[in-house]
């Protein structure tokens, strides 16, 4: 499109641009000065209109991996083994693999995309219980680090004599074993398309490294990258020092996907409309937080949309969150950015399904059978 005469607006889309300096704003605090552009992206910018108005955020991401010529989603951060009590004498447990970025990882394979996982492990028994699931579920586990002194985490989950069950403890015997941002491979940033983490292990400095070293190599590579906060406020000192670890984060996130309580945390505030203002300062082109049985909503630089989710009997809620992330992203991998409200609309019915689905067992996303995930896809 032509330069309009208006520098508040992309001179690709026409969109909003929200840039700093015409606002009255210090440049160096624009939203730009996080953000990487490609020689591509100026090509876009008709020649009359180039050095007279800035670009948009959506604009930018879209700069982005093409979808169709990179493939594959890394995840990024720790297994767990939940042990969920059989009975109410939580005395036998069964083992399930778990840890958010673990069941995103899964979940994007089962539903048919190529996912990467990055962790470090040991040499135990309880590692090799997590190669073993990997393995099985056809999770690419090249990026994974040993180290023979590593203990993966582990979660016990009892039973009440009413049968309900409940967290009862969480046992990190080696928070300290973190993958080093030199034993990332660069070949996997590479070839993927979207790099998706959460902050489980960012309470850690060496993880803090790894973890904005991933965020580069994403950036890099043009990759899309994806944050689920995902907070567990048992990991952090304060309540500051995880808004003070996780808010920069959100500078450098294309996809984030945060539970409304998450939300109003970070944000300091307990009004949902008033967060999302909040949030705007960050300049996510996409942004889906999630409000568990009510579904989700939607946010993008011009739109707000809730989409509710289907009535389902839920049994166990664990790892939900996850499978809704590990949906959105699927979407985004196999079908683009969605642009238009109805594709945001679509994505967020399909995450909010397979959501539904894993809260109505026990043993999250990994849980699904083929047949049950090719119903809900064949529902989307």
């Amino acid at each position: 499109m032509a330069f309009s005469g208006d520098d508040s607006r992309c001179p690709i889309c026409g969109e909003k641009n929200n840039c700093a300096s015409v606002q009255g704003r210090e440049i160096e605090k624009c939203w730009c000065m996080q953000k990487v552009f490609t020689p591509d992206l100026f090509k876009q910018i008709p020649l009359e209109s180039r050095g007279k108005a800035c670009v948009c955020v959506k604009c930018v991401a879209r700069q982005k991996v093409g979808i169709n010529v990179k493939k594959g989603i890394i995840s990024y951060g720790e297994a767990f083994i939940d042990f969920i009590a059989k009975n109410e004498s939580n005395t036998d447990f069964d083992p399930f693999l778990g840890g958010t970025t673990v069941n995103v990882a899964v979940g994007v394979q089962k539903l048919g995309a190529k996912a990467s996982y990055i962790c470090k492990l040991g040499s135990d028994e309880t590692s090799d219980f997590v190669r073993k699931k990997l393995l099985i579920e056809g999770v690419n586990q090249s990026g994974c680090v040993t180290s023979v002194t590593k203990k993966v985490c582990e979660v016990y989950v009892h039973k009440s004599k009413e049968g309900d069950r409940y967290f009862h403890s969480y046992i990190d015997s080696t928070p300290h074993e973190q993958v080093y941002k030199y034993e990332l491979q660069e070949a996997l940033f590479e070839k993927a398309a979207i790099f998706y983490f959460g902050s489980g292990t960012l309470f850690h400095p060496i993880s803090q490294e790894t973890t904005r070293e991933a965020v580069r190599l994403a950036k890099k590579y043009r990759m899309l990258v994806a944050f689920d906060p995902n907070i567990r406020m048992k990991r952090w000192e304060s309540e500051a020092a995880c808004r003070n670890t996780v808010t920069p984060f959100l500078y450098e996130t294309d996809i984030l996907k945060i539970s409304q309580d998450e939300l109003l945390f970070l944000m300091n505030s307990t009004d949902l409309t008033e967060s999302l203002e909040k949030l705007r300062a960050y300049h996510i082109p996409f942004v889906w937080v999630t409000q568990g049985e009510k579904g989700a909503v939607a946010v993008t630089a011009n739109q707000t949309l809730h989409v509710s989710a289907k009535k389902v009997q839920a049994i166990d809620t664990t790892g939900a969150g996850d499978a809704f992330m590990a949906g959105i992203l699927w979407c985004i991998h196999e079908k683009g950015l969605p642009e238009r409200e109805e594709s945001c609309k679509q994505y967020t019915m399909f995450a909010n399904a397979l959501g539904g689905a894993v809260s109505a067992r026990y043993g999250g996303i990994i849980s699904l059978k083929a047949k049950e995930v090719s119903s809900i896809k064949a529902g989307s």
